[in-house]
């Protein structure tokens, strides 16, 4: 599918505003290994193959193995992941899936059995960010480099 637009250069004010915000995000107390699995679980729910490759790459040079990666796709049948981040991709797919879900409380108590209070907001930016992001590629049909 071809790009529907650049929506870098059709509007310089508003990706400013994203790439600060993802430049906040990136600085929260979330760790790095941790933002790359909840970037690329929600890229997957999103069907942001954009977003989800650069994340994939990103992913791979940080150290994540490959077989981590295969499996983020059904993360709880695995047990490669830790408590923490199974909480982390449980709370990702519900705030992802907002509308659907409306975040359970079970799923809010495995979070905060895991984060501190800061870390849960600072999980949820990360999160809301990388929707947005997927929302901007998907809806503009940006896709990975060949």
């Amino acid at each position: 599918m071809p790009p529907r637009l650049d929506y870098y250069s059709a509007s310089p004010k508003a990706m400013k505003a994203m790439i600060t915000l993802e430049a906040q995000t990136s600085q929260l107390s979330i760790e790095r290994p941790l933002l790359d699995l909840i970037r690329m679980r929600a890229s997957q729910l999103n069907g942001c193959a954009f977003c989800l490759d650069m994340h994939a790459l990103d992913a791979r040079q940080q150290g994540e193995t490959e077989r981590r990666l295969y499996a983020l796709a059904v993360w709880r049948d695995s047990d490669f992941f830790t408590p923490r981040e199974r909480a982390a991709l449980a709370w990702t797919e519900a705030v992802t899936l907002v509308a659907d879900s409306h975040v359970p409380d079970e799923v809010y108590a495995q979070v905060k059995a895991q984060f501190n209070e800061g870390e849960q907001v600072d999980l949820t930016m990360a999160i809301a960010t990388i929707n947005c992001w997927n929302r901007l590629a998907v809806s503009f049909r940006q896709a990975p480099a060949v």
